[in-house]
């Protein structure tokens, strides 16, 4: 059975994937209308020292890698990932379904400049993929949805240590050092303080993104220390938890607000004559293949592996046939993907376009995929 908490999380996770899609739609389609050049403009608007697009991106995004550190801290203690048997299915899921896909990429595009853009096919979008299961209904055992969760969640850490390790350039040793001392003030709060208000954590945690963000280490990342930071209480239902509290409360905004904001300022993908031909380029093939073909193989291939070698078991209704659809639902790139792009090659805006454009039709043709071979696949015994 599921819990009532990830009922109301995977419910919310459908809703905000149908709001991405038309938030997507809506920017496609304006960006290349009339009203484009106007449309596109509006994203690069200055606003108290940064663009408009800046803001969403490196501002509204940490409040959304806040909210998956709150989702990785719960799954760590009271959810699919705190039994360490458990956990380790999605974990090796999760390895593989990363290391495959960049290295696809990577393979096609060693020694080129498109080589920088090796982690975008490495994670899963979790709104579109709980999404497209959710369309499923009851075809779909309810384990499968908690192992597609947990899976997604770990993808988004592994994306975070990669953002972390490869898209930070020129280190500011004294910016990331005041990042990192108030980070450990705030741990000091939470250990030794037993400071259970929200209030200076958050306060703390805007200081830490401001360090961060001239440190020249992705300021998106404060928003993951400040998860760890928050005090977690074991009881999962627990509303004096602040860790709690904060998911919660943010879990509308960032689905609801945040990620259609940050579709609209970055899938204003123009549609150019000879497109196609991007496609075709190593840097499109690499998205392309990595997250078609990358994603469901390196998914399926290491849970075959590690459960033949006895260390997992699959979950309890789940056959391998419907594992490995949740491996192609795992090529639901979107948000990470394009996050990713954006570090990769924010200097050349025609690479980002082509890129953004290999996402979307990848991210479309696995949620497609995905969809028909799980309604197809015969159901466990």
């Amino acid at each position: 059975m599921l819990s009532a908490t990830f009922q109301r999380f995977f419910a919310s996770e459908k809703a905000s994937g149908l709001v991405l899609i038309a938030c997507t739609l809506v920017s496609l389609g304006l960006a290349n209308s009339a009203l484009g050049p106007a449309y596109l403009g509006l994203w690069h608007l200055p606003l108290g020292g940064m663009a408009l697009e800046h803001w969403i991106n490196d501002g509204l995004m940490a409040v959304f890698f806040l909210f998956v550190g709150l989702e990785l801290e719960r799954e760590l203690y009271v959810g699919e990932l705190s039994q360490w048997k458990k956990a380790l299915l999605p974990i090796f899921a999760a390895i593989g379904g990363i290391v495959l896909p960049a290295g696809i990429h990577f393979a096609l595009n060693r020694g080129l400049p498109s080589q920088a853009g090796a982690g975008i096919p490495m994670a899963t979008d979790i709104a579109f993929a709980l999404g497209a299961l959710a369309l499923l209904g009851a075809r779909v055992p309810p384990a499968l949805k908690i192992f597609l969760t947990a899976l997604a969640v770990m993808d988004d850490l592994g994306a975070i240590v990669v953002i972390a390790v490869f898209y930070s350039s020129g280190v500011q040793a004294l910016w990331l050092g005041a990042a990192l001392a108030v980070f450990g003030a705030l741990l000091a709060l939470n250990r030794w303080g037993r400071v259970m208000a929200l209030a200076p954590y958050l306060l703390g945690g805007a200081l830490m993104w401001y360090c961060m963000l001239r440190s020249g280490v992705h300021a998106t990342i404060a928003g993951v220390l400040l998860a760890f930071a928050i005090p977690f209480s074991a009881r999962a239902e627990d509303a004096a938890s602040p860790s709690h509290r904060l998911e919660h409360a943010l879990h509308r905004p960032v689905a609801f607000l945040i990620l259609p904001l940050f579709a609209l300022a970055n899938t204003g993908i123009l549609i150019t004559p000879g497109w196609e031909a991007e496609l075709l380029a190593p840097n499109g093939l690499g998205i392309l293949a990595g997250l078609m073909l990358g994603k469901p193989l390196g998914i399926t291939l290491m849970c075959l592996l590690v459960v033949r070698l006895g260390l997992c078991a699959l979950p309890a209704g789940v056959g391998w046939a419907q594992l490995a659809g949740a491996g192609i639902l795992g090529g639901i790139g979107f948000t990470m993907s394009i996050f990713i792009t954006n570090l990769a090659f924010g200097d050349s805006p025609a690479v980002v376009n082509a890129a953004k454009m290999a996402i979307l039709l990848a991210s479309l043709g696995a949620g497609l995929l995905g969809l028909l071979w799980l309604r197809l696949a015969p159901r466990a015994s």
